[in-house]
């Protein structure tokens, strides 16, 4: 293989693959879900100390509420989707084999599946289907 010289200058060869561009969209992603988590976690909290020690019918009753079902539904949304970016984060720096695309093509699946799981039972408990 002959290495043949790139017409090309060396800020063309790296212009929007730095941490200026890409890196910096996952960056505020990850900032902007974990700001919205905090509140989200906190009255996460409170609705499942409200629901210990009750019975299923009295849970259901409490989740068909349209605050705490919508308030549930935006904690799993923004978590799934804070947890998405991390992995991806994680897999792009730490893993340096040819696996790192089916790595993140399995963490895009996998949150994926959790996310329509909790919701869609989440869903099913609001509307007693």
């Amino acid at each position: 293989m002959s290495k043949e010289p790139s017409m090309r200058t060396p800020l063309s060869r790296v212009r929007y693959l730095g941490s200026a561009h890409s890196g910096t969209e996952h960056f505020w992603k990850q900032r902007v879900t974990s700001v919205a988590l905090v509140p989200l976690t906190i009255i996460f909290v409170f609705i499942v100390a409200g629901l210990t020690g009750r019975n299923h019918a009295a849970a259901a009753q409490i989740l068909g509420s349209p605050f705490v079902a919508i308030t549930i539904m935006l904690f799993v949304i923004a978590g799934v989707y804070h947890m998405w970016l991390g992995m991806q984060v994680i897999i792009e720096d730490y893993v340096h084999s040819d696996q790192k695309l089916t790595l993140i093509m399995c963490n895009t699946f996998f949150c994926f599946v959790i996310a329509l799981s909790c919701l869609y039972a989440l869903v099913k408990l609001s509307f007693g289907v």
